[in-house]
């Protein structure tokens, strides 16, 4: 087997694109490693093969170990790893962009620094959780006792849907058994939309840390695109999961919502918001080839320059304006 220095970086064209990957793939107890271009996991019952450029989130639980060389494809190929476990969830490591175009962080960069498109966009963001609901003119404080409301009532609803009892939610960083089993159930639910939102976000290139809704944290935009689908798949799923038993109700739950993304094409679905929520119509329809390495010199005017040589005055002089 080559060694990793003898390996080149795969090239754009060589790796899955974020919305056809599998969403996600929890594993524990076991060993990662590398054979060619897929993770190995050993464990007692034998090794599986997993074609790297395939995942889009790896979640890694208790009794986990992954060797340099399955990091250093793990982020060749743009998959997030997250490490999952008892007392919840830590975004360790995430792949290098799957987009080669700046387009969609500049185009975020430049929406997040107006406040007025911010809060457009995130007008945008709650008319896609509540489509029923028209939030044109809303202030941001409206904003927010709007979409409490309505999280409140979803978790109400779904408790009576499924006949189970409801004390309102309790989560304590750091200790998932604190809360009875629907909000354990919760809680792993909205880890696995957290992994999928992170790895998402930056297979796009966008910036984790300009939200919309969110803010002063790391992971801002994160939070905001996981939010999309917590009234519509993770808290559904979550009560669905713990109503049936209240047994290992965090794998359980890890396992219908993978099951549930993956037929409902969540990713690709993620991949089209983000892109609608930033990017205008127009600029959708003249978005560079995602799959290409382009690098311009930034000029006057807006114009910009094939790099790759050095401009002397009478060049820049002929640049039409």
């Amino acid at each position: 087997m080559a060694t990793v220095g003898q390996r080149g970086m795969s090239s754009p064209r060589e790796l899955t694109r974020m919305g056809d990957r599998i969403s996600f793939i929890y594993l524990e107890r076991c060993v990662l490693h590398r054979e060619d271009n897929a993770i190995t996991a050993e464990d007692a019952e034998g090794v599986t093969h997993i074609p790297a450029a395939t995942i889009g989130t790896l979640l890694l639980g208790p009794g986990t170990r992954v060797t340099h060389q399955a990091m250093s494809l793990l982020g060749d190929s743009g998959a997030g790893v997250v490490w999952v476990g008892e007392q919840g969830v830590r975004f360790y490591s995430g792949g290098r962009s799957l987009n080669r175009s700046s387009s969609l962080v500049e185009a975020q960069a430049t929406r997040w620094a107006n406040r007025r498109s911010r809060l457009e966009v995130a007008r945008e963001m709650y008319r896609m959780r509540f489509p029923d609901e028209n939030p044109d003119g809303l202030t941001r404080h409206e904003l927010l006792g709007r979409e409490g409301r309505r999280v409140k009532e979803c978790y109400r609803r779904q408790a009576q849907r499924v006949d189970v009892p409801w004390n309102g939610r309790i989560y304590i960083p750091g200790d998932f058994s604190a809360g009875d089993p629907v909000n354990q159930a919760v809680t792993a639910a909205a880890q696995c939309m957290y992994g999928i939102a992170q790895t998402t976000v930056a297979a796009l290139g966008c910036a984790p840390g300009l939200g919309f809704i969110h803010s002063g944290h790391e992971l801002a935009f994160v939070l905001d695109i996981a939010d999309l689908y917590k009234t519509e798949i993770a808290i559904p799923i979550a009560f669905d999961v713990a109503a049936e038993s209240p047994d290992d109700v965090g794998s359980r739950t890890r396992r219908a919502i993978r099951d549930h993304v993956n037929k409902a094409r969540l990713l690709r679905r993620c991949v089209d918001d983000i892109k609608r929520l930033l990017l205008s119509g127009e600029t959708v329809r003249d978005l560079p080839d995602e799959d290409v390495d382009r690098v311009t010199l930034q000029s006057d005017h807006g114009i910009e320059l094939e790099s790759g040589r050095n401009y002397a005055d009478g060049d820049i002089d002929e640049v039409p304006w």
